[in-house]
């Protein structure tokens, strides 16, 4: 996870909620958990986001052993009794198709295929959502190269995020999968529910805990996702002995 507290609005958002989650259910499944809250690079570069593909360094500089790597947003939840991710990826790189807003999925695809990657494009349906995903070690040279490609376009990018509405890490690592033919697999919605207020599945009855098993707090929840993650974390853990 990458936990770092860059402005007044990060301070608030209750990520604390999501490291005590996904350690809950870690210690159930025989795993560590690793969060970042040290930024690596300057932040007025390289946006807390981007430091996701620094997992592998991450991991090899503090001499931590892994099959496979689980990366999860801080704006997450798990459920304490979400089934293993690690048993499901046939040893794949797998994520969860980017659900929401479809113009802003399209817009990055589009943007990015015309300025940054000579016109190569692919299905929306296949374009994944950052804020879950596994891999192993055969993707460490994947993480390198897009790293690295940041870094040799970052200009452009940086001038693409703050002028035509696009995505920052995720459409690039949507692209790299795509045009390095990685051989990965989606998993069901219920591994990386986003979006859910567009879609009607969060509410007071709490209706996203029985639906799936990560809940991802993302697109503008009201009255916040610090309150949606503490309150959510409250109902399922408060009553676990």
């Amino acid at each position: 996870m990458v936990n770092i507290t860059h402005d007044d609005r990060s301070k608030t958002q209750g990520y604390e909620w999501s490291i005590k989650s996904w350690r809950n259910w870690a210690e159930r499944n025989d795993c560590d958990v690793f969060v970042l809250d040290s930024p690596v690079y300057d932040l007025s570069e390289v946006k807390p986001q981007w430091h996701k593909l620094l997992v592998f360094d991450l991991l090899d500089n503090e001499s931590i052993e892994y099959d496979q790597i689980l990366y999860v947003d801080s704006d997450t939840i798990v459920h304490p009794d979400c089934p293993n991710l690690f048993n499901m990826s046939e040893s794949k790189f797998c994520g969860v198709a980017a659900i929401g807003s479809m113009d802003w999925i399209c817009r990055s695809i589009e943007n990015y295929s015309v300025h940054l990657f000579d016109n190569f494009t692919f299905p929306y349906w296949k374009y994944i959502n950052s804020g879950v995903m596994v891999m192993n070690k055969n993707h460490k040279k994947l993480f390198k190269d897009i790293l690295d490609f940041y870094f040799a376009n970052q200009e452009k990018i940086l001038w693409m995020q703050n002028n035509l509405g696009v995505g920052t890490d995720q459409p690039i690592i949507n692209f790299f999968l795509n045009k390095e033919n990685v051989d990965y697999k989606l998993l069901p919605y219920k591994f990386n529910m986003q979006d859910m207020m567009r879609l009607e599945v969060l509410g007071d009855d709490m209706l996203h805990t029985k639906y799936g098993w990560i809940y991802h707090f993302n697109a503008g929840v009201k009255p916040s996702p610090g309150a949606w993650l503490e309150h959510t974390y409250r109902f399922l853990y408060d009553n676990i002995v």
